[in-house]
């Protein structure tokens, strides 16, 4: 069994050496070249007339210099891929051209149906990249909890606190939200859970509270995700080695979009010329092709990451072992009970019990009951018999709860009870000032 003395959480000089194994090859020069040409062309389209209020401000941010986190710059390329996704939908492209399906326009709309399709295939790379990522760092993380009953109980917290992201987002949709209001209130979200991985490792906040039931949690574990993401931590070494490339094409995105929104703007009143057709079709397929080895080769570094240390060299067996069991004598024809205290609904409280077996095997009674403050009872579990049993529920009210063992049907046998029992309080989100 693996100790976790010894360990610290990983520093940015040990991943500037490891990195050193993983050199993300050279954008191609093509890159640099046609996000420069797109945007001359952009810069002609407005040569007659002055930008729309929409165009300026896209105008504005594509001068502007990209993010610096690494997964911000993905979001911000979703959003691109997304906005121009939408300007290549046949429904959203200029009057004339929606006529003119055939004729002069043949080729430009078979070009058209091409380069949206490239968009949707990098749009679902990168939608199941993030996804992904996302569930083996959280699963990551859960490897060194409680392998209980409360490690569920986290799961379950986790769960509903994404469907209520979830739901968030669709009611933004429903009420005439935009793509970029969309993208904007997702990375709030993924802020969230950064915050609430930072508060689970320094036991504050939300976690204040569930963190003291999370016995066996290895401190470097705590101090890991604490510090993963500081402005100096690990994180900063990935963003020093691959942020550059990952900053130039979400530029290259940027200035796509600009021109494509531009071309449709002045499409009546401009002819469109070869070159700028050529131009798009060269700038699209390099950034697809570009971007798709990116994500590849950042897959690649994040599973490989040592900062995800493997749960023995963390010392989770160790923390899976800890026996923290309370252990209890019921003699015969007697009851135990415990009492938990509920101050918030959606709480969970959760259960986890066996009895110690002789030479008989031997079961008893249990149940858990509600009170309400005019001392009115409800039945929660019903009365069962059990060897074991492992189970939770989230409470609909708050007050009193009773988890009774019953030995009182037994004339002779005392039984003795190894069990736990933990409430765990509601992980609530934070509210933005």
């Amino acid at each position: 069994m693996a100790s976790t003395e010894g360990l610290v959480p990983i520093t940015r000089s040990f991943l500037a050496s490891y990195y050193d194994k993983y050199m993300f090859p050279p954008l191609s020069d093509d890159v640099s070249r046609l996000s420069a040409e797109i945007r001359s062309l952009s810069g002609d389209l407005l040569k007659d007339s002055p930008p729309s209020q929409g165009e300026t401000l896209l105008i504005r941010e594509s001068e502007k210099q990209p993010p610096h986190k690494i997964d911000e710059n993905l979001w911000k390329n979703r959003e691109q891929i997304e906005e121009i996704i939408f300007l290549l939908e046949t429904s959203n492209w200029p009057t004339s051209l929606q006529q003119q399906l055939t004729g002069e326009h043949t080729e430009l709309v078979s070009l058209l149906s091409r380069l949206k399709e490239k968009f949707e295939s990098i749009f679902k790379l990168l939608e199941h990249f993030q996804s992904r990522n996302s569930e083996f760092v959280f699963n990551t993380v859960m490897t060194y909890m409680p392998q209980d009953f409360r490690g569920t109980l986290i799961r379950q917290q986790r769960e509903r606190s994404e469907r209520n992201k979830q739901a968030e987002i669709e009611a933004l949709v429903n009420s005439g939200g935009t793509i970029r209001d969309r993208y904007a209130l997702l990375w709030k979200q993924q802020m969230e859970r950064r915050r609430q991985l930072a508060q689970l490792g320094s036991a504050t906040g939300v976690y204040k509270t569930l963190v003291k039931y999370l016995v066996g949690v290895p401190q470097v574990l705590l101090d890991f995700i604490r510090q993963i993401n500081d402005d100096q931590g690990p994180m900063e070494e990935q963003r020093h080695r691959y942020g550059p490339p990952l900053y130039t094409l979400t530029t290259m995105v940027l200035n796509i979009r600009l021109f494509l929104l531009l071309l449709w703007g002045h499409f009546e009143a401009q002819k469109v010329q070869g070159n700028q057709i050529s131009v798009l079709e060269a700038a699209v397929d390099v950034y697809t092709s570009e971007f798709e080895r990116f994500i590849s080769f950042i897959g690649e570094v994040f599973a490989n990451s040592p900062f995800f240390i493997t749960a023995e060299d963390a010392g989770a067996l160790e923390a899976r072992n800890n026996d923290d069991f309370k252990e209890i004598n019921i003699p015969a024809g007697k009851i135990y009970e415990v009492s938990l205290s509920v101050d918030s609904i959606n709480s969970y409280i959760g259960w986890d019990f066996s009895l110690v077996q002789g030479r008989m095997n031997m079961d008893i009674g249990f149940s858990v009951e509600y009170t309400d403050a005019a001392g009115q009872k409800t039945l929660i579990l019903p009365y069962g018999r059990y060897e074991s049993d492992q189970g939770n529920f989230c409470t609909c009210m708050a007050g009193n709860y009773r988890l009774v063992w019953d030995n009182s049907f037994s004339a002779f046998f005392g039984k003795v009870l190894r069990y736990k029992v933990d409430c765990i309080p509601p992980v609530v989100e934070p509210v933005s000032s």
